[in-house]
């Protein structure tokens, strides 16, 4: 599992360890039950708090990515189709806006943005 830290993206660094960790379980790059480092190791690897570690795995399990065994650790949750499901729907909606964004600022109308999208879909 490879986590990344950015000082410089402006998101707290709880919040990057949680989309990263989200992000590799959706892509299918950790498996169900696979384990996780434990709270102490990655926040030793990533020379960060040992709190700012526990909020992002808090989170993850909150949402359901994630479970934790007593004594044992903490693993990925076997996936839930409808969770991935409404998560992938969460990114489809996000990209829609930044299209809906740049097609206005290209003065484009529905139909011409529609075209494009048909257009794209064709050559699938």
């Amino acid at each position: 599992m490879q986590i990344y830290i950015d000082n410089r993206s402006g998101a707290p660094i709880y919040d990057q360890i949680y989309t990263q960790i989200k992000n590799q379980i959706i892509n299918g790059d950790l498996q169900a039950d696979e384990a996780l480092p434990s709270i102490r190791n990655l926040a030793k690897d990533l020379r960060i708090s040992v709190i700012t570690t526990k909020r992002a795995y808090d989170e993850l399990e909150r949402d359901g990515f994630i479970y934790t065994l007593p004594a044992k650790g903490c693993f990925v949750a076997p996936k839930n189709v409808e969770l991935l499901r409404e998560e992938n729907l969460r990114q489809i909606e996000a990209h829609m806006q930044k299209i809906a964004q740049l097609a206005a600022s290209c003065h484009l109308n529905h139909a011409e943005l529609l075209d494009m999208f048909r257009i794209y879909l064709e050559e699938l």
